[in-house]
């Protein structure tokens, strides 16, 4: 088992740089692949980007790659998802989700373990 608690979200303008923070509970977090997600109102919720357990890969969805960076802390059992040059577009509740070993997987139900997500809202 696995429990996710995300941190760091909040309001700032575009153009402005945010870091999120995901704190995992359990022994193994380095086993488990994690990814970022997220949900604008009215829309589907959709993969932003992942990591592999050793960090050493990464995948990003076009709309944020070069502006995002994922990155991990196995001994802080913590993932980061660093976000610079945020645009109004990128307001959404942004969620980390765990799987085991690592693939890219950009659907939600590729996911076992869910956190319950942070609001990044970014006003123009």
């Amino acid at each position: 088992q696995v429990q996710l608690v995300e941190s760091g979200g909040g309001l700032v303008q575009a153009g402005d740089s945010l870091r999120l923070s995901c704190a995992a509970s359990g022994r193994t977090f380095s086993r488990y692949s994690m990814a970022w997600f997220r949900q604008a109102p009215g829309k589907e919720r959709e993969f932003v980007a992942s990591i592999s357990g050793g960090g050493g890969s990464t995948y990003y969805a076009d709309s944020v790659k070069g502006r995002f960076t994922i990155s991990r802390d196995n001994a802080k059992n913590t993932v980061y998802l660093q976000m610079n040059s945020l645009k109004p577009e990128d307001t959404a509740v942004y969620s980390c989700a765990a799987r085991l070993y690592w693939q890219v997987v950009i659907t939600t139900n590729g996911y076992n373990y869910w956190g319950q997500g942070t609001q990044v809202t970014v006003s123009s």
